[in-house]
C-alpha cells in the first residue's frame, strides 16, 4: 500500500496540484464575500476517481476497525499525506473525517452507520467534531458545558451550547456535527459527558464565523447551538459514554497528527536544502557554510529520532491498545510539533525574508504546526501525562531500588539527628500518609 500511495502522489497528485490551486482560487473569487464557502474544485472528483481505481480509497487503508490496517502500517502512509495535503482529499482520509469514521464504526448503531458512516466512507459528505468551548478551559474535557437535555417523553434531545475551533465546519460539504456535551452535571465527573450526532442543517445550528489563526482565516468555525432538537436515536453508544468516546477518538487522532507532522518536517527540510544549494552569500554557496550544514544535520537527527518515537507509539498502540500507549502518544504529541517547528524555523532563517513572504509555504507551515501544539490538548497536558506515568509509585520496583542506590544518602543526617523536629520536611511520604489518615 505504501508503494501504491507513493506512486499515486508522484504520478497524479503532484501534477494536479497546480490545477487544483488554480481552480480553487477561481472559485473563491466567485465567493468573494465568503471564500471559505466555495465548493471543492472539479479536478478533485477526478483525483478521487483515480484513487478508487488504484484501490487507494479510504476503506483500503484507514486504521483500526474500518479497514484493518495496523497503526504502525499506517504511519509511513500518514507521513506522506502530511507532506501532500491534496492526497488526503483525493483518498478521502482527511481529518476530522477519519476520526469520526472510526468513532461511528466503533460506537455507532446500524442506523447511524447507514445514515452517516456510509456517506462519509463514500466521500459524499464531510463532518466536524465539536468539543472545544470558549467559556471554559476545554483542555480539561470534564469542563465541557454544552447541555444535552432529554425531553420528558424521552423521544429527543435538546442541545444548547457554544463551541469554537470546530475544524471543517466552514466547508459547504460538512453535513454532520459529532458533538460532545453533557447529559448530566452531577455524579461521577467522567460519566456526565455524552456524544450526539447533529445534522448541520438542523434548526438552531448557527455558524458564527471562521476562526483566524494568527490573523489568517481557516475552516475552523465558532458555532452556537440554540435549542437544537435531535431524535434520541442520534445519541452515540449511550448516555455518560462521551468521555470514553472522546478519549478513544483523540488517541488515534493525536498520533495521526504526529505522523503527518513528520511529513511536513520533511518538506521543510527539503526547502532548506534547496535554498542552501541555490543561494550565494558572503562569498560562497550557503550549503558550504558551517552553520547551514549543522542546521541540516541537526534537522535530520531530530527528524529521524522523532519518526522512531512515532513508530514506537504506533507499535505500543497496536500491541497494548491506545489506553495503555497513552504515555508514548503523549510523548510524540509533544515531540513531533516541537521538532517540525524547529526545522521550519531553520528553513525560514535560511530563506531570509523570502521565508515569511506569500511566495513561500514556510509561513503557512509554521502557523499550522504552532496550532498543533494546542490541538487535541496543549503540550502541558501531555507533559503531565508523561510525568504522571514516570512518577507512578506502582511502576518499576526494581527501578525504585536502583534510583535510591544511585541517589545515595548522607549518613550524617541520621548520625547527628539535627532535623528530627521537622519530620514533615525530611520524610514527605510519611507526612502525606499522616495527612491522608486525618481525612
Amino acid at each position: 500500500v505504501h508503494k501504491k500511495v507513493a506512486e499515486f502522489i508522484q504520478q497524479v497528485i503532484i501534477p494536479a496540484s497546480r490545477i487544483y490551486s488554480k481552480q480553487q482560487a477561481d472559485l473563491r473569487k466567485q465567493y468573494s464575500s465568503d471564500p471559505l464557502r466555495a465548493p471543492q474544485p472539479a479536478v478533485l472528483k477526478q483525483l478521487q476517481q483515480e484513487a478508487q481505481k488504484r484501490g487507494l480509497w479510504v476503506v483500503e487503508f484507514l486504521p483500526a476497525e474500518v479497514c484493518g490496517l495496523s497503526v504502525l502500517e499506517y504511519a509511513p502512509i500518514a507521513e506522506m499525506l502530511g507532506a501532500f495535503k491534496l492526497a488526503n482529499l483525493a483518498m478521502n482520509c482527511a481529518a476530522p473525517d477519519t476520526g469520526n469514521m472510526e468513532v461511528l464504526q466503533k460506537y455507532g448503531s446500524a442506523a447511524q452507520k447507514e445514515t452517516w458512516l456510509q456517506p462519509l466512507l463514500a466521500g459524499e459528505i464531510r463532518s466536524c467534531f465539536a468539543m472545544t468551548e470558549p467559556g471554559v478551559a476545554s483542555s480539561d474535557a470534564t469542563n465541557i458545558s454544552t447541555r444535552i437535555d432529554r425531553s420528558p417523553d424521552g423521544s429527543h434531545y435538546v442541545i444548547n451550547g457554544h463551541k469554537w475551533w470546530i475544524s471543517g465546519a466552514m466547508r459547504p460539504e460538512c453535513k454532520l456535527v459529532v458533538l460532545l456535551g453533557k447529559t448530566r452535571f452531577d455524579g461521577p465527573v467522567h460519566q456526565q459527558q455524552s456524544v450526539v450526532l447533529v445534522p448541520m442543517d438542523a434548526p438552531g445550528v448557527e455558524v458564527l464565523h471562521a476562526m483566524h489563526v494568527m490573523g489568517h482565516p481557516g475552516d475552523h468555525a465558532e458555532m452556537v447551538f440554540n435549542n437544537v432538537k435531535v431524535p434520541a436515536s442520534n445519541l452515540l453508544w449511550g448516555e455518560g459514554k462521551g468521555f470514553e468516546i472522546a478519549q478513544g477518538r483523540l488517541g488515534p487522532g493525536r498520533i495521526h497528527h504526529c505522523m503527518r507532522t513528520i511529513g511536513v518536517a520533511e518538506m521543510a527540510l527539503a526547502a532548506l536544502i534547496h535554498r542552501s544549494k541555490t543561494r550565494i552569500a558572503f562569498g560562497g554557496v550557503l550549503k558550504d557554510k558551517d552553520s547551514v550544514r549543522r542546521a541540516v544535520a541537526e534537522a535530520r537527527l531530530s527528524l529521524t529520532q522523532t519518526r522512531q518515537l512515532c513508530y514506537l507509539a504506533a507499535a505500543m498502540a497496536d500491541d497494548k491498545g491506545f489506553k495503555e500507549a497513552r504515555k508514548y502518544i503523549a510523548m510524540i504529541k509533544v515531540a513531533a510539533p516541537r521538532m517540525a517547528l524547529q526545522i521550519v524555523d531553520e528553513a525560514i532563517q535560511t530563506h531570509g525574508a523570502h521565508g515569511i513572504s506569500q511566495y513561500s509555504r514556510l509561513g503557512e507551515m509554521w502557523r499550522g504546526l504552532r496550532t498543533l501544539r494546542l490541538a487535541d490538548g496543549p503540550d502541558i497536558v501531555h507533559l503531565n501525562t508523561i510525568a504522571k506515568a514516570e512518577l507512578d509509585t506502582k511502576q518499576g520496583l526494581a527501578m525504585q531500588v536502583i534510583g535510591r542506590a544511585v541517589s545515595g544518602a548522607n549518613a550524617n543526617v541520621n548520625k547527628f539527628r539535627k532535623f528530627e523536629h521537622v519530620p514533615h520536611l525530611t520524610n514527605p511520604a510519611a507526612n502525606l500518609s499522616t495527612n491522608l489518615s486525618k481525612l
